[in-house]
């Protein structure tokens, strides 16, 4: 969809002002809203991101998600409009596309292309669930960090859910985390340092530092100073912006601009899933915490992935985007690991014991993710079984089958 129109995503933002979102401006156009802790922020391409307030349990995130559809829900079917969730458009050229009006987008859309191939279809077609979890310590980062990075490849198995590209089978069960390959190797990846000894807070910030800058934020607009150094910056010698030096914002602006499988800010973001249905986007959260947050569940991860090597841990990020679950690994299909890091998810889950009112834990949210695991079969396959057979080669029912 367009911004501008009578049903065009700027009436789509107009029209959730009335569930009391303070709205966000860049110029004279809204491009999100912010409400005590929660924001919902506007994308490259018309997608919509809500980046939930931190909460203390599974029940009360998926009870905001809920809300924040069935409020999404009633504006865009005023507007005849629909969300779809899967992580690539399954049908629209990048041509087709309308850029939202955010000028920070700018400095990536003309930079982007010096640095991959795919950076505007990440921008434009491409849609994740992410989730972001805290860390206790500098120590606590790290094995976290190790565990949820090794483990990225697992997520993208099981909520592989973008198999289509311009309606037809793209060769990927997930084409989204394919999409990511070939975006700019500065900024992308598996950041293999993490696994170093001695890696720590100090090491995160000099890659941040080696990162390419995207923009600065002065007085109401972005400068772009794409490609130059921060370390420049500091130093007030950027060639950009000559004379000037950066402000903390500034920092926290470009730690947002770096996209690996996990970035690490003041907790960690998990990067790794398509987008997809309803029930999937509380399974994700639910399939981290489970493993984050129990001290033996992270410990017995870390025993899984702790002897993987850089070159095992590339092929997985490279190869499960194409194969899903039956990826091969040492000697067997992925399928194995997605299973082991399933069960110490449940058993951190249910170890956790947050119940809900009807009495339930917060392990009960990962049954769809058990389903996809024990059948072998990702989401994305599935869809490509109904493309084949119900569908009759077409992907036109996937935008009321897989609509929210």
């Amino acid at each position: 969809m367009p911004y501008e129109g009578e049903s065009g995503i700027r009436a789509l933002l107009e029209g959730l002002r009335k569930f009391g979102w303070d709205p966000v401006l860049d110029g004279a156009n809204i491009v999100g809203f912010d409400a005590g802790g929660a924001a919902l922020s506007l994308e490259p391409g018309g997608q919509f991101e809500l980046s939930g307030a931190p909460l203390e349990t599974l029940h009360q995130t998926c009870a905001e998600v809920q809300g924040h559809l069935n409020q999404t829900r009633e504006v865009t079917e005023a507007l005849g409009l629909g969300m779809l969730g899967l992580g690539f458009l399954p049908r629209w050229k990048r041509e087709d596309c309308y850029w939202m009006p955010k000028r920070r987008y700018a400095v990536m859309r003309r930079y982007m292309p010096t640095r991959g191939h795919l950076g505007h279809d990440m921008m434009l077609r491409t849609c994740t669930v992410q989730v972001n979890l805290d860390f206790a310590s500098e120590a606590d980062m790290v094995l976290k960090s190790r565990v949820s990075l090794a483990l990225q490849p697992v997520a993208a198995a099981l909520f592989a859910n973008s198999p289509f590209f311009e309606g037809k089978p793209s060769g990927y069960v997930s084409y989204r985390s394919h999409v990511w390959t070939d975006v700019d190797p500065d900024r992308t990846g598996m950041l293999p340092f993490v696994f170093d000894p001695g890696f720590g807070f100090e090491r995160y910030v000099d890659y941040m530092l080696d990162v390419p800058m995207y923009f600065v934020y002065r007085d109401g607009d972005y400068v772009d100073v794409a490609g130059q150094s921060f370390r420049d910056f500091m130093k007030g010698q950027l060639p950009g912006l000559p004379g000037a030096v950066p402000t903390m914002s500034d920092w926290s602006d470009h730690l947002t601009t770096v996209f690996p499988e996990i970035r690490i800010k003041r907790y960690i973001e998990m990067r790794g899933a398509d987008a997809g249905p309803w029930r999937n986007i509380c399974a994700l959260p639910a399939f981290w915490t489970g493993l984050l947050y129990d001290g033996a569940s992270l410990n017995a991860a870390w025993e899984i992935v702790a002897d993987w090597s850089a070159e095992e841990r590339e092929h997985l990020h490279v190869e499960v985007p194409r194969t899903g679950l039956a990826t091969h690994f040492r000697g067997k299909k992925f399928q194995e690991v997605a299973l082991a890091a399933l069960e110490l998810s449940r058993a951190g889950l249910r170890r956790r014991a947050r119940l809900d009112s009807t009495g339930q834990d917060e392990s009960h949210f990962l049954s769809p993710l058990f389903e996809t695991a024990h059948s072998g079969k990702t989401p994305a396959e599935k869809l490509l079984d109904d493309f084949a057979t119900r569908w009759r080669g077409s992907v036109d029912p996937v935008y009321v089958e897989d609509a929210y």
